[in-house]
C-alpha cells in the first residue's frame, strides 16, 4: 500500500485524528530476511569494489564513473529496475583503481539476458563478454572476461558461461586459466572420467537451459586456494575437473589486474578501440542488469541470498 498523503491530511483536518504515512508496505525492511540479510546491498557491503545498477544509465556508483564510450545501447525493464540492451554494442569506462587490487579474491554478479545466436553448423561462430576487465598480456581478453558463450549446437535454449583471466602474480609472471561450463559431456571427457583414478575431480556438464530469459551468473576466484567456480541461478554449473587453479604456485595468491585496465561492458578491448581482426570477436547482442564486483569469493550461501533478493527486487 502506498498512502495518499492529501487524502491522509483531508481525514486529520476534519475529524482531528493523527495519522502518519507508511510510505510504501513494499519496503524491504518489512519483509521477512532472506539468508540473514534484507536487501542485497548489505551482503558483503564491505567488500564491494563496484556496482553497476543500470537503471537508465551507466553509472558505475561506487566511483561515480560514466563511461566513456557508448555503442549500440538502450535501457529496457530489467530484472531489478531497468537494465541495459546491447545491440552489438558495449559500454566502455577509464580505469577504477579499486579493481586492480591486488584482492584475496574476486567475485563478479551479474544478470543477463542472451540467446544462442548461432542454430546451424555453418552459422558464424561470435562470442561476447558480459563485461570484461582490459590489460595485461592477453590482448584480447585482459586481465578476465566473464563471457556468455552463444555459439554452442546443444539447442537454442543451451548458454555456456566461461570466465577466461590473466592476473599478475607477485612476481610479476601471468597466472592464466579459465572456468567453464560444459553444457554436455563431450566424448573426451567421458574418457578422461574413465581413466580417472580418483585423484582428480571427474568432467561434469551442466545443460543450464537459460537462453532467452534472465539468469543470475556468478563468477568466484578465491586467492587462499587458487580455486575457481561459476554458478547459476544459485546453483554451481562449472566443470569441477577445472576449478583447482593452484598448481604449483605458491599459495595464498591475490588476484591483482595487469594496468593500466579498464572495464568494458559487452565487450573485449579490441572491439571497444576499432582494432580487432577476429570474425569471432563481437560485441554483445542481449540485456544485462546489476553487475557487482566483489574483493573475495563469495561463499555459496551469500551467492543464493542474492541471487534471490534480487529476484524479489530487494
Amino acid at each position: 500500500m502506498k498512502t495518499i498523503k492529501i487524502f491522509a491530511y483531508a481525514l486529520a483536518a476534519t475529524s482531528g485524528m493523527v495519522l502518519t504515512s507508511c510510505g510504501s508496505d513494499d519496503s524491504a525492511s518489512s519483509l521477512p530476511p532472506i539468508g540473514g540479510y534484507n536487501t542485497a546491498d548489505e551482503i558483503a557491503a564491505s567488500d564491494l569494489l563496484a556496482y553497476w545498477p543500470l537503471n537508465g544509465d551507466g553509472k558505475e556508483s561506487k566511483s561515480g564513473a560514466m563511461p566513456t564510450n557508448t555503442v549500440g545501447a538502450s535501457w529496457v525493464e530489467g530484472k531489478k529496475g531497468q537494465a541495459l540492451r546491447l545491440n552489438s554494442g558495449f559500454l566502455d569506462y577509464a580505469p577504477i583503481a579499486e579493481l586492480n587490487g591486488p584482492n584475496p579474491g574476486f567475485t563478479i554478479s551479474c544478470w543477463a539476458k542472451i540467446t544462442n545466436q548461432k542454430l546451424t553448423p555453418d552459422a558464424v561462430s561470435t562470442i561476447s563478454p558480459l563485461i570484461s576487465f582490459a590489460g595485461g598480456p592477453n590482448a584480447n581478453v585482459g586481465n578476465l572476461a566473464l563471457f556468455g558463450n552463444t555459439h554452442g549446437l546443444v539447442s537454442s535454449d543451451s548458454i555456456q558461461m566461461k570466465a577466461e583471466y590473466h592476473f599478475k602474480k607477485p612476481d610479476g609472471v601471468d597466472f592464466n586459466g579459465d572456468c567453464v561450463n560444459m553444457i554436455k559431456m563431450e566424448p573426451w571427457m567421458i574418457s578422461d572420467n574413465a581413466a580417472n583414478t580418483g585423484a582428480t575431480p571427474l568432467h561434469a556438464a551442466f545443460a543450464n537451459k537459460t537462453g532467452g530469459q534472465w539468469a543470475h551468473i556468478v563468477f568466484t576466484y578465491n586467492g587462499a586456494n587458487a580455486m575457481v567456480g561459476m554458478y547459476v541461478n544459485g546453483v554451481k554449473i562449472s566443470n569441477p575437473a577445472w576449478e583447482d587453479r593452484k598448481g604449483d604456485n605458491t599459495l595464498p595468491l591475490p588476484i591483482a589486474f595487469f594496468t593500466p585496465s579498464h572495464p568494458i561492458i559487452g565487450a573485449l578491448a579490441s572491439v571497444a578501440n576499432g582494432t580487432n581482426v577476429d570474425t569471432w570477436n563481437a560485441a554483445l547482442k542481449g540485456d544485462i542488469d546489476e553487475i557487482r564486483v566483489y574483493k573475495k569469493a563469495l561463499i555459496l550461501a551469500d551467492i543464493n541470498a542474492l541471487y534471490q533478493l534480487e529476484s524479489a527486487g530487494r
